[in-house]
């Protein structure tokens, strides 16, 4: 067995180090279905850009995903296709000119839209879309812009959003406020595909809670003094929000829907269709393409620093020493993408410096917890041995500490940006945008690097407010749902930050949580979970078993433990001797937004297998 680990070991460090680009970051793809390829399409022809050659790409990449049925799937075990997916392909072939209405691929799809309720039954962002693009008009919104204005001394302001709610939301209310649509002489009609005249981004049944908490937004508004044009101001000052906030690759804090969302907010300011902001906006886009199976993707965003914190720390774990020419180049890529500006995030933290890194490789205002651990674990053996990396060791280290939650916890990105007041707003996939409250995955891997690379463990008052809030949070099956990667994913997380940071592998929840991935383990020897966890709020087995899934498992039950046990015997053969079905290595291992956003990290298949088999040659070796 050892023989085959060592083998698998090395062929995907091989692989790696292949795959390396020359400033020593990996770029593999961050793919996330066919939304971004639509939007993209939709966007050019709005902005009337005639980028042909690209376009025809995109298309090729949509169609090539129809399914038998005319629909376009989220993920491959979706039962029935997705109402969502489909209006926005079906809308940006048509857009594209490259297919037309009598074809029977494009006749399939509207079938299968009709058969589902049309296209008022689509996800919020594609309403917006919609509307934006001149397809319905646009419903009634019922908070204005002014919002913005009011004062951290209210109970709901403008930085009490997420950074990513926040980014997209003020965009949004510059169109919703001035029914902003634009369309052009290519634009098809899509009335027809519209069952109800009436489209809503609320709830048709708007709840008790919803409602207080709209009308004391409103109250809020009333009671500002304002000497001249309130609206404007606002206006402009949204307006600068988003300029302000431009990275210096053109794009809107990097992310392909903030992007798009603020050119279409700039165009509704007076904004030319050639204006510098916006032709540099839509370079900016088409910078973060790439290819995948030969095809164009545009993705969300480059995952870049993501997967070379990753990948460094990875190599590092099986063995790479720091000093070897790959590690180094990629530990020099990661110091300079550390950040030196002040984000959002200072709102929340006014007194501490920037230290952290962000998930982008343009990103350099957005850090978040998860990539700054990462880029620490693989900077921490240069920070040791090289005296003159120790500043940037330690900026990481005091910006981590301090973004902790009051309740124990870490978030995503900011620091106490988790009023449920603001769950209470009936806006479909709120809790994912409007809100960063602390996470299992976030805060089990903030642990994790605690226990394993500082000094910190169950002793410190920050790390034992962090078990309290892990262990609270626990399923009463065993598991814990992550924010990022659903059940098994938490799951990983929370135990191996508890076990790195003290907490006894016999303490019930960790056994409790050894026993339930034991209890899902298939046959195969690996795991595999279903997208449709994080809609039934419930574990969802995938009846396959992906390498991705099978190494968390594996690394937790392997953390939990003194001797090689069946189960991880098992585990372990089946990542050696790569069983896994095609198909399993594109399904997505993260989610992004409940039910209708999943993200397929091509990194995930090299990092997690090349970490789980490093820790089991530890633990047989040392057994």
């Amino acid at each position: 067995m050892m023989d085959r680990v060592n083998a698998e070991i090395n062929r995907i460090t091989d692989q790696l180090i292949k795959d390396q680009s020359a400033d020593g970051s990996w770029q593999y793809p961050f793919e996330t279905g066919i939304a971004t390829d639509c939007s993209m399409i939709i966007l050019l022809r709005t902005l009337e850009i005639d980028d042909e050659e690209f376009i025809k790409e995109l298309v090729k990449r949509i169609a090539g995903k129809q399914q038998e049925d005319g629909s376009w799937k989220l993920f491959h075990d979706e039962e029935k296709g997705n109402l969502t997916a489909t209006v926005e392909a079906y809308y940006a072939l048509l857009y594209s000119g490259y297919r037309d209405r009598k074809d029977q691929e494009i006749q399939a799809a509207r079938r299968f839209i009709m058969a589902n309720g049309g296209a008022t039954e689509v996800h919020m962002f594609l309403k917006i879309m919609l509307a934006i693009t001149g397809q319905c008009e646009w419903p009634h919104f019922p908070i204005n812009i002014e919002v913005m204005l009011l004062p951290d001394s209210f109970p709901i302001n403008l930085f009490d959003l997420s950074v990513y709610g926040r980014a997209n939301i003020i965009p949004f209310l510059i169109l919703a406020n001035t029914n902003f649509r634009k369309r052009t002489p290519r634009s098809p009609n899509l009335s027809d595909l519209f069952q109800k005249k009436n489209i809503r981004f609320f709830s048709e049944d708007q709840a008790e809670e919803a409602r207080s908490v709209i009308n004391l937004i409103k109250q809020g508004i009333q009671s500002l003094k304002f000497h001249g044009n309130l609206r404007e101001l606002t206006l402009s000052r949204a307006e600068k929000y988003m300029l302000d906030r431009i990275e210096p690759d053109g794009t809107y804090l990097n992310y392909f829907s903030t992007t798009s969302l603020m050119i279409y907010a700039l165009l509704a300011r007076g904004y030319p269709t050639t204006h510098p902001v916006i032709t540099r906006a839509v370079q900016g886009l088409k910078a973060m393409t790439c290819h995948i199976d030969g095809e164009l993707h545009c993705q969300y965003t480059t995952a870049t620093v993501w997967n070379t914190t990753l990948i460094s720390y990875a190599l590092q774990e099986s063995g790479v020493l720091y000093s070897a020419d790959t590690v180094q180049k990629a530990n020099q890529y990661i110091l300079s993408r550390q950040h030196i500006k002040y984000g959002d995030w200072v709102i929340h933290e006014p007194n501490l410096l920037p230290g952290g890194w962000g998930f982008a490789d343009m990103n350099t205002i957005h850090p978040d917890i998860d990539d700054t651990t990462a880029a620490l674990r693989a900077i921490r053996t240069l920070a040791i041995e090289q005296a003159e990396r120790r500043q940037a060791w330690d900026r990481g280290i005091n910006w981590l500490i301090s973004i902790q939650n009051n309740d124990g916890g870490w978030a995503a990105f900011e620091k106490n940006v988790n009023k449920k007041i603001l769950n209470l707003l009936p806006i479909e996939g709120g809790k994912d945008l409007l809100i960063d409250p602390s996470t299992v995955d976030l805060t089990g891997r903030t642990l994790e690097f605690f226990g394993n690379y500082t000094h910190l463990d169950f002793h410190h008052p920050r790390v034992k407010r962090g078990i309290r809030w892990l262990l609270k949070n626990q399923n009463s099956d065993g598991s814990w749902v992550g924010r990022w990667g659903v059940y098994i994913y938490g799951t990983w997380a929370a135990v191996t930050g508890l076990v790195a940071v003290g907490v006894s592998p016999n303490h019930p929840s960790i056994q409790k949580a050894v026993n339930w991935l034991k209890a899902i383990q298939n046959q195969d020897g690996g795991w595999g979970e279903s997208c449709k966890s994080d809609i039934d709020n419930c574990y969802v087995p995938l009846r396959e078993s992906t390498r991705t899934h099978t190494a968390w498992a594996l690394d937790t039950l392997i953390s939990a433990a003194t001797d090689v046990t069946p189960e991880i015997e098992h585990g372990a053969a089946f990542l050696v001797d790569r069983k896994e079905k095609d198909w399993t290595k594109t399904y997505p291992k993260g989610r992004g937004m409940a039910g209708s956003f999943y993200l397929n990290y091509h990194c995930y298949e090299y990092v997690f297998p090349l970490l789980a088999l490093a820790h089991y040659k530890t633990l047989a070796e040392g057994s």
